[in-house]
């Protein structure tokens, strides 16, 4: 049985859903759950999925159109502001799609997220694919700063309750440090930058490099920061010689670069 498995690719859909509840989770965590007939469909099967977010403008919200030389929106339409999030949760038969949104810039996704009011609307498409990892590990090791919460999140909640789960995040302060569910045995660490610049210390670095390895096969899963995501992936395969196909690294964001991806 194959352990990493592709789903994919998917033929992009744009929808049009509305915003059902709003919930502020932690002081820099809005959680709003989407809704519609829209959804009919729709499908994520990998926890770290990502869907393609269109936010609405002065105008209103403007929905592009797939091609073969990418995104195409009606004549006389600027493209609006577009960002990429994780879906937290998907409720086939009541048609609502989860996300969070982490309120750490001044960009449009924080602007919406900080007003945004049920009956908004939203723009979503995708996901395009996705990489869904068998429930056949001994362990899983998850690292990320809070862009990766959902998605860490997520996998915690698909996992079985015979492995074990190793969860190392950093983040502002104990008011961010999110509870999490699981039935596998659950190791949560949490680390604060009290205050400094996200992406500005080597705090996760320090907490992983001390980290006592553990022992059968595991999965790696590292995302948030490019520069953390970059320095954690080298220690994992160069210091640990974790195997590479049994681990997966997303840069989420970059300082100063906006709707940054790897």
């Amino acid at each position: 049985m194959p352990r990493v498995v592709r789903h994919g690719p998917f033929p992009v859909q744009f929808r049009q859903v509305t915003v059902q509840r709003v919930e502020r989770i932690a002081p820099r965590i809005q959680r709003v759950v989407l809704g519609g007939d829209a959804l009919e469909g729709f499908r994520s099967d990998g926890a770290d999925d990502h869907v393609k977010v269109v936010f609405p403008t002065a105008d209103g919200l403007h929905l592009p159109t797939p091609g073969p030389n990418g995104l195409t929106f009606a004549p006389g339409i600027t493209a609006p502001p577009m960002r990429d999030y994780t879906p937290r949760h998907f409720d086939a038969a009541r048609r609502e799609l989860t996300l969070d949104f982490i309120l750490h810039d001044a960009g449009p996704a924080t602007a919406w997220a900080q007003q945004v009011k049920i009956g908004d609307q939203l723009g979503i498409g995708g996901p395009r694919g996705s990489q869904v990892v068998a429930d056949v590990f001994d362990w899983y090791l998850l690292l990320g700063d809070e862009t990766a919460m959902p998605a860490i999140g997520r996998r915690l909640e698909e996992l079985s309750d015979d492995v074990r789960a190793i969860v190392l995040i950093e983040v502002d302060d104990e008011q961010d440090a999110l509870p999490f569910t699981s039935r596998a045995s659950l190791d949560v660490r949490y680390v604060y930058r009290r205050g400094a610049a996200p992406g500005a210390t080597t705090l996760l670095d320090d907490a992983v490099h001390a980290l006592d390895w553990p022992t059968g096969e595991g999965f790696v899963y590292i995302a948030g920061e490019a520069g953390m995501m970059r320095r954690l992936k080298e220690h994992v395969t160069s210091v640990r010689n974790h195997p590479r196909d049994w681990m997966r690294a997303s840069g989420y964001w970059k300082p100063g670069v906006s709707n940054h991806h790897d």
